[in-house]
């Protein structure tokens, strides 16, 4: 597995990479199997530190955890807990969907852009009505089941995923979590 473990403002020592590679290492072989790569970020959040964990596992999942402690070590290690629940609940789910897959889920570049949410006053028209672009990064859309994009979703955190659809010809389409607690699934119209 590839780790990539970074301190925003904070000198991230080999001390703290083998403790991250060991736990992350653990935790995911206990319940994903295959992890394909993790994403640690340490930043200081006024008098604690903050950490953020990411790991990517080849079956396209992603998980996702973030905690802080008035001590690095303490923080990573609830992060680590966090992910290890998150895994830990969703193995059984994992186990059934992902036993067929043999290969690594495809992913697809896409663009993905953040717009200016600037209000205007009732007066005021704007000059244009094509909003403007804040950032731009990339993005990669994942080829799923339904049953892997609403598990992937879920165990993000995400409210929603864009997903390109295995059974239906790679169409796009989209999971989201309902205001009522239910999932909702976008399946545009082959015809």
């Amino acid at each position: 597995m590839k780790y990539q473990i970074t301190g925003k403002q904070i000198d991230v020592g080999t001390a703290l990479q083998t403790h991250v590679e060991t736990e992350l290492g653990a935790v995911a072989e206990k319940y994903a199997g295959r992890p394909t790569d993790a994403n640690v970020v340490f930043s200081r959040d006024g008098n604690a530190f903050a950490a953020e964990a990411t790991i990517h596992l080849s079956t396209g999942l992603l998980a996702q955890a973030s905690a802080s402690d008035h001590e690095i070590y303490a923080a990573f290690d609830k992060c680590v807990a966090k992910l290890d629940k998150q895994l830990r609940r969703y193995k059984r789910r994992l186990k059934d969907h992902h036993k067929e897959r043999v290969e690594p889920v495809e992913m697809l570049a896409a663009a993905s852009y953040v717009l200016s949410g600037a209000e205007t006053s009732e007066n005021d028209e704007p000059e244009t009505l094509q909003p403007m672009i804040i950032a731009e990064m990339e993005t990669k859309i994942p080829s799923l089941s339904v049953g892997e994009a609403v598990m992937q979703m879920e165990l993000a955190g995400a409210p929603v995923l864009v997903f390109r659809n295995e059974k239906q010809d790679r169409s796009l389409n989209i999971v989201y979590r309902r205001d009522d607690g239910n999932i909702g699934w976008i399946d545009p119209d082959q015809g």
